[in-house]
């Protein structure tokens, strides 16, 4: 069972203002980051099913040259909101730590 930590040193959610999420995979190595992009995990498919939201507002960015991949999108709630669980967006990452890499690949289009 492959999972982010296989491939990743750093996964992170915070906020990038009070209307967006962003998360960041950081890899090992070039080769954990290949082997993480060419398996089209992170799309915006798997985000907009965890997070309830439009596909098409979800911006994956690869960065090789930092061999880290970037996940932009919508927040739940505002930040700061009555209903906001996590007004620092800390914790969002969590639901994908535990996810089987190889079993969720066809969750979606990447």
């Amino acid at each position: 069972m492959a999972t982010l930590l296989d491939h990743c040193s750093l996964v992170r959610s915070k906020n990038a203002g009070p209307f967006t999420l962003t998360f960041d995979f950081m890899c090992h190595d070039q080769n954990a980051y290949d082997t993480l992009v060419a398996t089209g995990f992170l799309n915006q498919h798997l985000f907009a099913t965890l997070f309830d939201t439009d596909p098409q507002k979800i911006l994956v960015v690869n960065h090789p040259l930092a061999l880290a991949v970037k996940v932009s999108l919508p927040r739940p709630t505002v930040q700061g909101d009555l209903h906001d669980s996590d007004c620092y967006a800390g914790q969002q990452y969590a639901p994908l730590m535990d996810m089987d890499m190889d079993m969720d690949m066809d969750i979606g289009p990447a």
